[in-house]
């Protein structure tokens, strides 16, 4: 355990960063495989599904990187490609 202040501060600061990294990243998760089990199975709401997907895709990859968001997004144009990038950069 931290005895110093500052110390004891980064692990707090940590936890809550990681309890926040997980959710995020639950809800990723969670929206691509309704994304991809709407577009499998040829749902009547697969374009929501998908649009809500690439929304959250497109955003973390902002977050994280802008560089590679701007390539992402002039290399990768459709919704369907994005989901599956989203996807293999996740490791979903």
């Amino acid at each position: 355990m931290a005895n110093v202040k500052s110390a004891k501060k980064r692990v707090k600061v940590s936890k809550v960063r990681n309890e926040r990294n997980k959710a995020r990243n639950s809800a990723l998760k969670t929206a691509i495989k309704k994304a991809n089990a709407a577009i499998e199975s040829n749902a009547a709401d697969k374009e929501v599904l998908v649009r809500a997907a690439v929304k959250k895709i497109d955003h973390l990859l902002l977050e994280e990187n802008r560089h590679a968001f701007a390539l992402l997004v002039s290399v990768v144009p459709t919704d369907s490609n994005r989901l599956i990038i989203g996807k293999l950069f996740f490791q979903i």
